[in-house]
């Protein structure tokens, strides 16, 4: 499991050094600040890990966090979702930094438990699976490369291209990978809505699997052997899955 990943644009380093501490205090891990346009940019297109950004408004005396977000905008293939971060109450500007349509606009001074609930409220809207953690029932957003899971006032991410297989418990599901084990409250109904059916399939009523991970599978025996030399039963009503994913080797 790893820490999101936070970028910050923000040209006082007093500020910045306030974000880091209580980023870093919730085991986020922030990546890099920017103080200007031109190295937010550099940055931006460097790093492919980044997965969300902080924009303070003004760096220096323009509002240049509002252009660095018009161009990330304009960067399809590579948008990540940012919030807004600014001492400024200019209606103008506010309206002009609302049409770059930013998760969240926060006021100066930021308050703690606002910059926290933010992050989780921006992530959610951005892949589109809205009130997640405000739910008794659920506490993962699935991603097309992540599941990024709330642990206290943080969230944690996994590669799901890493994932073995998953197995339901009642409520819970849990994420079986290299790295080890990852409970997580969501139904096994919701996550099959959300992850690739190219490359997960259902083995058996409680039992998903990566198809890339399948190294044998004994159709008498209903019997899958996986990556780790992990065993998961394969039922008779998912037997098709030896037709539509698995070459036998």
């Amino acid at each position: 499991m790893d820490n999101v990943n936070v970028f910050i644009v923000e040209d006082n380093p007093v500020e910045s050094e306030a974000l880091v501490e209580v980023l870093e205090a919730h085991n986020y891990n922030v990546i890099g600040v920017a103080q200007n346009f031109k190295d937010a940019i550099a940055t931006y297109l460097s790093r492919k890990d980044i997965d969300l950004v902080i924009i303070d408004i003004f760096l220096g005396e323009h509002p240049d966090g509002i252009s660095f977000a018009e161009t990330i905008n304009s960067l399809k293939d590579t948008q990540k979702p940012f919030l807004f971060l600014t001492s400024s109450t200019d209606k103008e500007l506010f309206e002009r930094a609302k049409a770059t349509m930013p998760f969240n606009y926060m006021v100066k001074p930021f308050n703690e438990l606002e910059l926290l609930f933010s992050i989780h409220l921006a992530m959610e809207k951005f892949y589109g699976q809205n009130d997640v953690f405000a739910s008794d029932y659920q506490d993962t957003i699935v991603s097309n490369d992540y599941l990024y899971i709330q642990k206290g006032r943080s969230l944690k991410k996994v590669l799901i291209a890493e994932i073995i297989f998953i197995e339901v418990e009642g409520r819970y599901c849990n994420i079986i990978t290299e790295k080890g084990k990852f409970v997580i409250l969501i139904s096994l109904t919701k996550v099959l809505q959300l992850l690739d059916p190219k490359l997960f399939s259902k083995a058996s009523r409680n039992f998903v699997v990566n198809t890339s991970m399948i190294e044998e599978i004994f159709p008498n025996d209903n019997l899958i052997i996986l990556s780790g030399g992990h065993k998961v039963t394969l039922s008779d009503k998912y037997k098709d899955i030896i037709k539509r994913n698995i070459v036998l080797r």
